[in-house]
C-alpha cells in the first residue's frame, strides 16, 4: 500500500490548471501546425495562421489561449494500492482548482446555482471523475471546458436498428449544428453504448486522448476516419469562415450496452481542447 497526502493532489492541480489555460499541449500544436500547413481556403489558412499567433503570445506573456477558461474537469484514475491522507481528496481537488484560478489570474466562471446564477468566485467546484485502476499510481487529468463548445454537446438515444449508419448520423448531426459556435478548427469526442450518462463521459474523456491515438478496435478506428473526412467535408472551415479544416480529430470511446438500447453522446471541444496530465 502507497500513502500519498492530498497536499500533493492540490498543488500539482493547481500547476495544471495554469498550464492548461496558458500552454496548447504538444499533441494539439502539432495538429494545429498540420492544419495551417495543409488548410486549403486563403481566409482559413489565414484564420490559422492567427490562432497560431495567439498560442504564441499567450506563452510568451502567460496570458489565457482563451478569455473563457473554463470550468475544471478533473478525471482521477486512482491506483487500487493508493491510500490517501492529510484530509478529504475531493477537498483537495477543489482547494487545487482553488488556487489554481486565483494564482494564476484566470477568470471565474463558475455559479453555486444553476437558476439564480451567483458566482463562487474561486470556480469551483469542480467536476470530478474518479475511476479504480490497478497500481499505486494516481493519474490525474486536467480539462478546463469553455461552454461555446460545451454548449453544442448532444446526446442520442438510438435504438439497435440505427445501427453504424444511425451513429454516423448523430455525430454529424451535432457538428452541423454547432457550426461556428464551437469555435472550430474542433475536436470531437464520441461515446457509444453504456448508458445515458456513461456515453457523455466517455465523450468527455475521448477529447483527452492524444490527438494521434488511434483506436485499438479496427472498426472504430475506421469510423473516427471516416467521420474526420466527412466533417472536414463540411464546409464549415477555421472559425466557422469557410475551409477545409474543420475538426483536428474525432476520438471515439466505446462501451457494452442493453439490448434495448445505443445511446450516443458527442462532446465537441473547440481548437484548444485545453488538458494537462500528471502522474503521482
Amino acid at each position: 500500500m502507497r500513502t500519498l497526502n492530498v497536499v500533493d493532489v492540490t498543488e500539482s492541480i493547481k500547476e495544471m490548471c495554469i498550464e492548461a489555460n496558458h500552454f496548447l499541449s504538444e499533441d494539439m500544436k502539432c495538429a494545429l501546425d498540420r492544419a495551417a500547413e495543409t488548410e486549403e481556403a486563403p481566409l482559413g489558412r489565414q484564420i490559422l495562421e492567427q490562432l497560431q499567433e495567439n498560442m504564441e503570445i499567450a506563452g510568451k506573456e502567460m496570458i489565457p489561449i482563451c478569455q473563457d477558461t473554463g470550468m475544471a474537469v478533473v478525471f482521477m484514475e486512482i491506483g487500487q494500492d493508493v491510500h490517501f491522507e492529510g484530509g478529504l481528496l475531493e477537498d483537495a481537488v477543489n482547494a487545487g482548482v482553488r488556487k489554481g484560478y486565483e494564482e494564476g489570474f484566470l477568470r471565474k466562471s463558475v455559479v453555486r446555482d444553476p437558476i439564480y446564477r451567483e458566482n463562487t468566485k474561486d470556480n469551483t467546484p469542480a467536476v470530478i471523475h474518479y475511476s479504480i485502476v490497478p497500481g499505486d499510481k494516481v493519474i490525474i487529468t486536467v480539462a478546463p471546458k469553455g461552454f461555446g463548445s460545451e454548449n453544442m454537446s448532444r446526446v442520442f438515444m438510438l435504438k439497435p436498428s440505427d445501427g453504424i449508419e444511425g451513429v454516423k448520423n448523430a455525430v454529424l448531426t451535432a457538428v452541423n449544428d454547432a457550426g461556428p459556435n464551437a469555435c472550430p478548427p474542433m475536436v470531437v469526442g464520441v461515446g457509444i453504448g453504456g448508458t445515458f450518462e456513461k456515453c457523455a463521459w466517455m465523450a468527455k474523456k475521448a477529447l483527452t486522448r492524444p490527438i494521434d491515438d488511434v483506436s485499438q478496435i479496427p472498426y472504430v478506428r475506421e469510423l473516427e476516419e471516416e467521420l474526420l473526412k466527412k466533417i472536414n467535408c463540411s464546409g464549415i472551415g477555421p472559425g466557422g469562415l469557410g475551409g477545409s479544416t474543420t475538426a483536428l480529430a474525432v476520438k471515439i470511446n466505446t462501451y457494452p450496452t442493453h439490448i434495448a438500447g445505443l445511446p450516443v453522446a458527442v462532446n465537441i471541444c473547440c481548437h484548444v481542447n485545453r488538458h494537462a496530465v500528471r502522474i503521482l
